[in-house]
């Protein structure tokens, strides 16, 4: 993921957090807001209360890396965080994926299929 792309800055989580739209599944938490860019970028919450560094750095892993099989799908120009909730711990990925699927349904972030149609 080309850093160009990620959120780093507290102030951008802080915006985010205070004016974005959010969904709340039982494995994560979307918030998303426009960033008036054509791109989107991306930020990954894993909280100390999740567990040591190795268990919060695969629950990183696992959601950038279902962000990164997904991105495809989703509309362009929107900031985007991603907060791990205690079920990613133990979750199953598949169970992570669908749960992150749902969440940008409720926001209305997925491009519509043409299977839809």
């Amino acid at each position: 993921m080309d850093s160009r792309y990620t959120l780093k800055k507290n102030s951008d989580f802080r915006r985010l957090y205070s004016k974005g739209k959010s969904a709340v599944t039982p494995y994560l938490v979307v918030y998303c807001r426009r960033n008036g860019q054509p791109v989107n970028r991306v930020g990954f919450t894993v909280s100390a209360k999740l567990g040591h560094a190795v268990v919060r750095n695969r629950v990183r892993r696992q959601l950038r890396e279902i962000y990164r099989l997904n991105a495809g799908r989703l509309k362009y120009g929107r900031d985007l965080i991603l907060v791990a909730r205690s079920r990613c711990v133990n979750g199953n990925y598949q169970k992570m994926e669908a749960a992150f699927l749902t969440a940008c349904e409720k926001l209305g972030l997925l491009i519509p299929s043409e299977d839809q149609k």
